[in-house]
């Protein structure tokens, strides 16, 4: 069976009116997007806060949660009116991510756990075995446009050797250029930022990635 990739638009918004924009701009096309959330601790900047932000509610939301602390910023996600499909926490921010994820399921929200380039998967085991979704961080934290580290696919077998089923995502650099071999590689969502955001016509570009990733062979 052929894997089944989506391409999601991303939005990373430094103040209300820029996300504003994303919102405009992505409406009339997007299914699933992702949304970055940073505090300003993890990332060169902050980002919009994730307290009472919304979004269309035919999209299917991906909140991406670049914080210091999550157990701080997981009751405003819980109040959101409209709630997100998935939230990604970092293994990296030294809190026990496994109580986090159990008030997740709860809500109905699934739980995701994101890995920086210099985290092997086999360090966060648990967080692996008990989230729904890993995401592979390839670029750099809080920056669009940056240039992907192809050598990150490296770890998918070894997630999905922890846990069979478990979605993988990508942040990080993707282009027509790379997400043919991305999608090859067995990811599942591949989370796009500059390719569409400075794209003359974002909506094409979506379309074009995404037929890029159901194609298959090498082009000569």
């Amino acid at each position: 069976m052929a894997l089944i990739v989506e391409v999601a638009p991303t939005i990373l918004a430094t103040s209300p009116g820029e996300y504003q924009n994303y919102i405009t701009r992505y409406a009339p096309f997007a299914k699933r997007v992702q949304i970055d959330i940073s505090d300003g601790q993890v990332t060169p900047t902050a980002t919009v806060s994730g307290a009472g932000i919304t979004w269309p509610e035919n999209w299917t939301v991906d909140l991406h949660m670049m914080v210091a602390r999550p157990s701080e910023h997981l009751q405003n996600i819980l109040a959101l009116k409209v709630k997100p499909n998935l939230v990604i926490f970092h293994a990296e921010t030294g809190e026990d991510l496994l109580p986090l994820f159990a008030q997740l399921k709860t809500a109905g929200i699934k739980s995701g756990v994101a890995l920086v380039k210099t985290t092997y998967p086999g360090a966060v085991k648990p967080f692996i075995e008990a989230a729904d979704h890993a995401l592979i961080f390839a670029g750099d934290l809080g920056r669009q446009g940056g240039a992907a580290d192809m050598l990150q696919t490296e770890k998918i077998p070894i997630i999905t050797k922890l846990k069979t089923g478990i979605e993988i995502g990508w942040d990080g650099g993707a282009n027509m250029n790379n997400v043919r071999a991305l999608a090859h590689a067995g990811v599942n969502v591949i989370n796009v930022g500059a390719a569409i955001a400075t794209a003359e016509n974002p909506a094409a570009m979506l379309d074009e990635l995404t037929k890029e990733t159901d194609k298959r062979g090498v082009v000569l």
